[in-house]
C-alpha cells in the first residue's frame, strides 16, 4: 500500500504514518513523501496513493489549518483510522548552541517551543519551513543555523542534538488522521463531520449543534474556519463521540442537512493514543 505524508524523512508524520500502517496491519507500506499537507491530500485525491497521514490537532496549537481546508475541498475522502503521538522536539544542529543565529522549523513546531527559543535563544532569527525534517535538511552541515525537529530527524540529516527536549508544554502531542477514499462508515467510537449554515443569523449554530445535544452526541471538539469567500461565513469541524453505536449520529445528520449549504461527513474510526514510552 502507497502511503502519502508530510516529508522528507523523519518528520513526525512518517512516524506516524508507519504507526497507522501497523495498526492497520499494513506489512510492507511505500511511504510516499510530499512537499505539505495540501499536496499529501491531493496524492490522495487524484488516485498516485492508497491511504495519506496528515497531521489535524495539536495540543498546544490547535487545529492544522492547512489540513481541515483540504479536507472540505475534498469531501470525498474518508478517515479511516486517527493516532495521538506524543511530540517532543530537538534543536539539532552542527555546530555549538550559543553560536545559532537562525532556527527553522515548521510553524507549529516553532510555536510549540516558543518560550524555550525566547529564553535560550532571545536574538535568533526563526524561519518557517515545510517540516520539521525539512528544516533538519537545511541546516545539515552549517555551523550558525539549527532546526526544531525530532530526535529521528538528527540520525536521517546526520546532525549533533544541541538540546532536548525543547517543546513548552510536556504533554504536547499531535492527532494524525489516516485517510482514504471509498465508502465511508459510521461505524467506530469517533466521527468526524463539516458544515456551513445557509444563514448567519441570531440562534443558526445553536440549532445546529442541538441536532446532536438532543441525541446525547458528546462533541470532543468543534472549530471554524472561514469559507473564504465572504467576511463572517464560516464552516465548523465537529468531532462527536459514538457511545450508543451509529444511529443516533444518523439521525441528527438527517436532521442537520436541511439547516446546511453544505455537510460532509469523513466517516467514523478507530482512535489510539501512544504512550510516550511507546512513541
Amino acid at each position: 500500500m502507497r502511503i502519502a505524508f508530510l516529508g522528507p524523512a523523519g518528520t513526525y508524520g512518517e512516524q506516524a504514518a508507519m504507526r497507522l500502517a501497523a495498526l492497520e496491519q499494513i506489512a510492507t507500506p511505500q511511504l510516499l513523501p510530499q512537499g505539505g499537507i495540501r499536496a499529501v491530500v491531493k496524492a490522495l485525491a487524484e488516485g498516485r496513493c492508497d491511504a495519506a497521514v496528515v497531521p489535524v490537532e495539536n495540543s498546544v496549537e490547535g487545529g492544522v489549518t492547512a489540513c481541515l481546508d483540504a479536507l472540505w475541498e475534498h469531501p470525498e475522502l474518508r478517515v479511516m483510522r486517527a493516532l495521538v503521538l506524543p511530540i517532543r522536539h530537538a534543536l539539532l544542529g552542527s555546530g555549538p548552541l550559543e553560536g545559532v543565529s537562525e532556527v527553522l522549523s515548521h510553524p507549529q513546531a516553532l510555536a510549540q517551543c516558543s518560550q524555550w527559543l525566547a529564553e535560550r535563544l532571545p536574538t535568533a532569527l526563526q524561519l518557517p519551513t515545510s517540516s520539521t525534517a525539512e528544516a533538519a535538511r537545511m541546516v545539515a552541515g552549517s555551523r550558525f543555523r539549527a532546526a526544531v525537529a525530532s530526535l529521528q530527524a538528527a540520525q536521517e540529516h546526520g546532525l549533533e542534538v544541541l538540546a532536548y527536549p525543547i517543546n513548552d508544554v510536556a504533554g504536547n502531542c499531535t492527532r494524525f488522521l489516516l485517510l482514504g477514499r471509498g465508502e465511508r462508515t459510521l461505524d467506530g467510537p469517533l466521527a468526524s463531520l463539516a458544515f456551513s449554515l445557509h444563514a448567519n443569523q441570531p440562534g443558526a449554530l445553536l440549532e445546529a449543534l442541538a441536532c446532536f445535544a438532543h441525541r446525547g452526541l458528546n462533541m470532543s471538539r468543534i472549530e471554524s474556519r472561514p469559507s473564504k469567500r465572504e467576511m463572517g461565513e464560516y464552516i465548523f469541524f465537529v468531532d462527536l463521540e459514538l457511545s450508543q453505536g451509529p444511529e443516533p449520529l444518523q439521525q441528527a445528520i438527517a436532521e442537520l442537512q436541511p439547516l446546511c449549504e453544505h455537510l460532509a461527513v469523513f466517516g467514523a474510526y478507530p482512535i489510539t493514543q501512544l504512550a510516550e514510552a511507546e512513541a
